[in-house]
């Protein structure tokens, strides 16, 4: 029975995967060590960035990978597994496979776990030939953490079979909660239809389209944005020159997640693409209703009987469908469906018995 595994990511930065990561470590068994080994980024500079770090820090590891590809990398990680005393490696999407899986090896760990987080990079032939040669020569157990990625994969390396251990969120935690009190803590208006989205800002979560779905509805429904990137700027431009600059609210990271989603009437995912993404699951945990695009493992991640799936970048309908979802109550308990199909723990006991395999 292995005593520590070690998670190999490209970084930690707030995120889906790297929540994951940190859900996997926090929950781990009674007797079970995780660590957690970031590619990138500095451990003071990490923190400083991402409070929720903080209570972990003793188990984070920074290796301070600089652009490129850089093969010492992987001899200083086997140096780091040897400290460790690593019992098992397991490695989050192809870069983090290619240093943390050839480190295992290094290191003589027999015992490597590979999660497929989303497919769609295996459709550029460069890196459907890397991701195959990888998974030859290292022979991780694979796993996909949707249906729909399982299937992609596997089409793209013909003969690889995924086991599907579906992402699960803290239904301890996320739980529903005062609307009002929330909108408090975060000082978001009270007397508004309020509309969240929780993701990095960057173009493939689409946010633009959600803020062309904002002009077609109506001037009392507001819109709060959860989450910091590269297109912050240009978002908050846009939302001013749409003439949504009073009704469009952008939080950043927000460290009290469960109070943003309690905060909501509606929650929407407007990506274009997806793995099977964290923050529908947290939404109806806290019983809020989503609106997804119909995208990677989104449909997977929606209580159907409550939730609307859209297609991706198409405005109007969008629009349509928020504007729906907010007219009509509730009518079904979407937490109710986390609890029973995405919850952490099981999950966490999921790969658990995958390392001790």
């Amino acid at each position: 029975m292995p005593k520590v595994i070690v998670q190999v990511v490209q970084h930690l930065r707030p995120g889906g995967i790297e929540a994951m990561a940190l859900e996997l470590q926090r929950h781990a068994a009674t007797g079970l060590t995780v660590h957690v080994a970031s590619l990138e980024g500095e451990h003071d500079t990490a923190l400083a960035a991402w409070p929720r770090l903080g209570p972990l820090a003793s188990r984070l590891h920074f290796l301070g990978k600089r652009p490129g590809i850089d093969m010492a990398l992987a001899w200083r990680l086997r140096g780091l597994l040897r400290w460790l005393e690593a019992d098992a490696v397991h490695t989050h999407h192809v870069g983090p496979l290619l240093y943390g899986g050839l480190a295992a090896r290094l290191a003589g760990i027999r015992r490597l776990v590979h999660t497929e987080h989303d497919a769609w990079h295996l459709t550029d032939p460069r890196r459907r030939r890397l991701q195959a040669g990888l998974v030859g020569l290292l022979r991780p157990c694979l796993v996909a953490d949707a249906a729909l990625v399982r299937d992609s994969a596997e089409a793209a390396l013909p003969g690889r079979r995924y086991a599907v251990i579906g992402n699960g969120v803290d239904t301890h935690r996320f739980t529903p909660g005062d609307r009002d009190a929330a909108r408090r803590v975060l000082g978001l208006p009270r007397d508004v239809r309020l509309v969240g989205c929780a993701a990095r800002l960057e173009s493939v979560k689409g946010h633009t389209h959600l803020l062309q779905a904002m002009t077609r509805l109506p001037t009392d429904v507001h819109l709060a944005l959860a989450g910091e990137g590269s297109l912050a700027a240009v978002l908050a431009e846009d939302a001013r020159s749409l003439g949504l600059g009073a009704r469009v609210h952008f939080l950043g990271n927000v460290e009290a997640m469960p109070d943003f989603y309690r905060a909501l009437d509606l929650f929407c995912l407007p990506s274009l693409r997806e793995g099977l993404p964290l923050a529908p699951l947290e939404a109806q945990a806290c019983g809020v209703p989503c609106v997804l695009t119909d995208v990677g493992g989104n449909r997977e991640a929606l209580w159907s009987h409550d939730g609307t799936l859209v297609p991706a970048g198409d405005d109007a309908t969008l629009a349509r469908a928020l504007a729906e979802r907010l007219d009509h109550a509730v009518s079904d308990d979407p937490r109710a469906f986390v609890v029973r199909q995405a919850d952490v723990r099981t999950m966490t006991r999921a790969y658990e018995a995958l390392y001790a395999s």
